[in-house]
């Protein structure tokens, strides 16, 4: 792309290289947004549905950053370091360092007389920019908000997720020395490392997005980097009911559970959005309540005033100082909480937590990988167990029965749609088994023509579920009855 133009335009460049900074700074992204642009047009004819394939060639355009463009961006960010004093850029806000940087870039094109067009230029421009201040080729991505997930396989190739549907993009890397340092930056603003000793980490954005981050020489085509992304505007049930998510009666239903202390647990696959429904469920907790939080990486936004957030840490290079969820969980009970809410259970903190829920820290909350709500009690059992507590089945049993009182299911479909498909009680113990009753299920009707499930939220006609008395306590049981009577109504 470099060098193609003649001389007498090289000329006329010079004329051309003080708005180059104000052209359309939009350029970079619609690189990013190839891959979803599809998603409109397929409503059209109704044999446009199976197109979503095709966008995977468009990553063609990778000559726009061939060799030469790489090499030419090296040659000029080597001039940049060299003309540029790093300690005074620190000292400016994002803005004016972009600005700063831009100015610069411009007079290193003029004094070296490279040849490129303004688009060229406008690219390079922000290329660096991106590289100096921000995380490089993921910036355009990080930007848009309609990205759910970033998936980075190595240098050259990068996934992400729209809409619930997986696309590559033509994104790409200079190499994996690249990838590996924006990575690198990423943890460190978190205080955590990763290299060739600790080539695996977890991390957060600076906004709370979640990310992953495995090395060689675990990942043997180069590093790769996951990034789920949270929205800039958090979801509130008001939105997931305009999302079709659930419906108001649901919703109802929802906040008088989160109001009135009952003890959730929020069951779900990758990605179907647990710790999204978890963030809905806590805006219903009252503002004058000590919430306590544990997580492996923060990424819960609460919103009420007195919030302590806890953050597990992995060991340092000599193996020593790790501190576990276990041990979050049993801290917590000393810094008297009133609700305890455990970003993910996944081990042996789910005994602790347990025992939180049963001792006076009623509300408590978390989440954990399930299909559904019976398979997510079959998991907490066996957590416990994993963790080396040498108890009867059946007390175990008797332990969730006493603690857990609502599951909520979520489920991400094939059409890649969200649902709550469950919310189901936790009634008590028969026999050995637990015995549970839906209040609120979600029903697969069919397919429209552009392959998108339909389906129905029903009620299961439970007219006093168990947690009757506690809604009443709380003054929540009127409210609680119209939602499940217009629910009945409405099936």
């Amino acid at each position: 792309m470099f060098g193609r133009r003649g001389t007498t335009q090289g000329r006329a460049e010079q004329g051309g290289q003080i708005p180059a900074p104000v052209m359309p700074q939009a350029e970079p992204a619609p690189v990013a947004a190839a891959a979803p642009s599809p998603a409109p047009a397929a409503p059209e004819p109704v044999q446009k549905a199976a197109p979503p394939p095709p966008p995977a060639p468009e990553p063609a355009p990778a000559k726009e950053k061939n060799n030469e463009y790489y090499q030419t961006k090296a040659q000029i960010f080597n001039a940049l370091v060299e003309a540029i004093d790093l300690s005074q850029l620190g000292r400016l806000d994002a803005d004016e360092a972009r600005d700063e940087i831009r100015d610069v870039i411009n007079d290193i094109i003029s004094l070296k007389n490279l040849v490129m067009s303004i688009s060229e230029q406008e690219d390079l421009l922000e290329d660096i920019c991106n590289d100096v201040l921000g995380y490089g080729p993921l910036e355009p991505l990080l930007a848009r908000d309609d990205i759910a997930d970033i998936m980075v396989n190595g240098a050259h190739t990068v996934y992400i997720e729209t809409l619930g549907k997986t696309n590559i993009t033509n994104i790409k890397f200079r190499d994996n020395a690249q990838l590996m340092n924006i990575c690198q930056r990423i943890v460190s603003q978190v205080g955590r490392r990763v290299d060739d000793s600790s080539p695996i980490c977890d991390a957060r954005l600076p906004d709370g997005s979640r990310v992953n981050v495995i090395a060689p020489p675990l990942s043997i085509d180069g590093p790769a980097l996951t990034i789920r992304k949270f929205k800039k505007d958090k979801l509130t049930l008001d939105q997931l009911v305009r999302f079709g998510a659930i419906t108001p009666e649901g919703a109802a239903v929802l906040q008088i559970i989160g109001r009135s202390r009952c003890n959730v647990l929020i069951s779900g696959g990758t990605g179907s959005g647990k710790t999204t429904l978890l963030n809905c469920l806590t805006a219903y907790i009252e503002s004058d309540e000590r919430i306590i939080t544990c997580e492996d990486s923060a990424e819960l936004q609460l919103q009420q005033p007195h919030v302590v957030r806890l953050e597990t840490r992995p060991p340092n290079i000599e193996g020593e100082g790790q501190i576990t969820m276990t041990d979050l969980v049993k801290n917590c009970l000393r810094m008297r909480p009133e609700r305890i809410i455990v970003g993910e259970v996944r081990g042996s903190e789910a005994f602790d937590l347990l025992q939180a829920m049963n001792t006076g820290h009623d509300g408590s909350m978390g989440t954990l990988h399930a299909n559904t709500p019976r398979e997510a009690l079959s998991r907490l059992e066996s957590m416990i167990t994993m963790g080396g507590f040498s108890l009867p089945s059946r007390t175990l049993r008797e332990m969730i029965c006493s603690s857990i009182d609502v599951i909520v299911q979520a489920s991400r479909l094939r059409d890649g749609s969200r649902r709550i498909t469950h919310i189901t009680e936790v009634l008590g113990m028969e026999g050995d088994v637990i015995i549970t009753q839906d209040l609120f299920l979600y029903e697969m009707m069919g397919e429209d023509a552009n392959d998108k499930i339909i389906g129905r939220h029903r009620s299961t006609g439970i007219g006093r579920p168990k947690f009757w008395d506690k809604a009443r306590y709380y003054g929540e049981e009127a409210r609680l009855a119209q939602a499940l009577d217009d629910a009945a109504v409405a099936d």
